[in-house]
């Protein structure tokens, strides 16, 4: 069941009602109703992975007491270890197994032995490795005592399975949700507004941004072999704004949702593409999963402390992982490392900080250095676009040289260049320049003029995209 589908569309409005008018008596059969509904929605993709879900939330639940029962390091080191080898094992073999195994396979042909891969035949889970950090988290903030484990296996199942986020995020902290879930919700009809306008923006990013440049973005990328170099530069210009449209737009969905029911969810985008150096990109892109490896990976390993080879090490690690994290193909391992390049410049010269804040522009010569500097971290992020949009990396590095190899065909570019880059993409990012400093661009004020003009794009220019699955379900 898709947040853009028209069976979601009846969905919604049912848990809405029951939340508020059927089960409003308590926050636990609030929080019982939204587990019921989670369980449903995650049901529709594949009813037999459930269980998987259950035994995650049952494994963290459970070893999260034990280790703060435990009176001893050792009991407690147990408990967290046997949690976290869990987890990742489940991850590995869904995830990993097929890739370790023929990247395993292939490498012993190149030094002559003959191998065959041992594959297995299994589906990846939807938004298993968005469930298995949550509980990662949990577990490892209760191992260092950051937080009290949480006795209640209601509130705690919400935490796991909580429908907005579930699939793809964003990736929630213990810390920040549950004590949400611990009280009793209250309704609100301003928030309720704010959530619907959120909604709404997140469908538009999704439906007519995010769909309507993969139909173009796809149509290049998979026949590269005949364009020229101009139309595979807009190729990649289509792919940003559809990978960009496509997960942010899920990501506001789901906290406008989370708005209707009186939670609030971690931020997960802030306007990315106005970032003017790497470094700020990545505190503005998948902010869940960018500060998750910060806290759990790259402040444990030293982060930025220590000497200067040690925060490479760390920087390229983090962002390795990150790579790794998207999915089992070489082709993300080398966008991770790219970025890891961008990045380590930025460390070795402490420029890393710089660039913290609202982006503002006023009529000077700063705000000429400020518009290149947006423009270049632009260019460098769609150049890291090419390789995890790819199937191989054979295609990425192929596809890079004819855009170097420069060649220019009128009527293939004149073929891309439709409404999207003469109308769509400039109003969409004036629009969001405009409103940076809100959470939505439609205000936090709720504009029925704005939101009939939004609906009404949706539905005339939209291609009526119904049921078009989001790019982040794969990972």
């Amino acid at each position: 069941m898709f947040f853009n589908s028209l069976a979601f569309a009846i969905f919604l409005p049912i848990v809405f009602f029951l939340y508020w008018f059927v089960f409003n008596k308590t926050k636990s059969t609030q929080n019982v109703l939204l587990i019921i509904a989670s369980y449903y929605f995650y049901s529709c993709w594949d009813w037999r992975f459930l269980f998987l879900l259950v035994f995650s939330t049952f494994l963290d639940y459970y070893t999260g007491i034990r280790i703060e029962k435990s009176n001893n390091d050792k009991g407690r080191k147990f408990w967290f270890w046997l949690s976290v080898s869990v987890n990742l094992g489940f991850l590995g073999v869904f995830k990993y197994y097929n890739f370790f195994s023929e990247s395993f396979a292939q490498m012993l042909t190149t030094v002559g032995f003959k191998a065959s891969p041992i594959l297995l035949d299994v589906v990846l889970p939807v938004g298993i490795s968005f469930y298995t950090f949550h509980g990662l988290s949990y577990v490892i903030d209760i191992y260092f005592k950051r937080i009290k484990a949480e006795y209640n296996f209601v509130d705690y199942s919400l935490f796991v399975s909580y429908f907005p986020l579930l699939v793809a995020g964003p990736i929630e902290r213990a810390t920040h949700l549950l004590p949400q879930l611990k009280e009793k919700r209250r309704f609100d009809l301003e928030k309720s507004k704010e959530g619907i306008s959120q909604i709404i923006w997140g469908l538009f990013k999704k439906v007519v941004i995010a769909d309507t440049c993969a139909i173009y973005a796809n149509q290049i990328f998979d026949n590269y072999e005949k364009m020229d170099s101009v139309t595979l530069i807009i190729g990649t210009v289509y792919f940003a704004f559809q990978i960009y449209g496509d997960f942010s737009g899920y990501s506001d969905m789901a906290l406008g949702m989370s708005k209707l029911f009186g939670l609030d969810l971690l931020r997960n985008f802030n306007y990315p593409y106005f970032s003017r150096d790497i470094a700020e990109f990545w505190r503005r892109w998948h902010i869940s999963l960018s500060s998750w490896f910060r806290d759990y990976v790259y402040i444990p390993l030293g982060g930025s402390k220590g000497n200067k080879w040690k925060q490479i090490r760390n920087v390229f690690l983090i962002f390795l992982l990150s790579g790794f994290w998207h999915g089992a193909n070489w082709t993300y391992i080398i966008w991770g490392l790219i970025n890891a390049v961008y990045f380590i410049p930025l460390l070795l010269f402490k420029k890393n900080r710089d660039n913290i804040g609202d982006v503002a522009l006023s009529f000077n010569f700063e705000s000429i250095k400020v518009i290149f500097h947006m423009g270049i971290t632009f260019v460098l992020v769609c150049f890291s676009w090419i390789f995890f949009r790819s199937n191989n990396i054979t295609n990425a590095i192929d596809y890079i040289r004819r855009i170097l190899v420069f060649s220019f065909d009128y009527n293939n570019v004149k073929e891309q260049i439709t409404y999207n880059v003469l109308f769509l993409l400039p109003f969409f990012m004036v629009l969001e320049w405009r409103n940076r400093k809100h959470d939505c661009p439609l205000g936090n004020k709720f504009s029925k003029l704005k939101l009939t003009f939004t609906i009404l794009l949706i539905l005339v220019l939209g291609q009526f995209s119904i049921d078009n699955k989001f790019i982040y379900f794969q990972f």
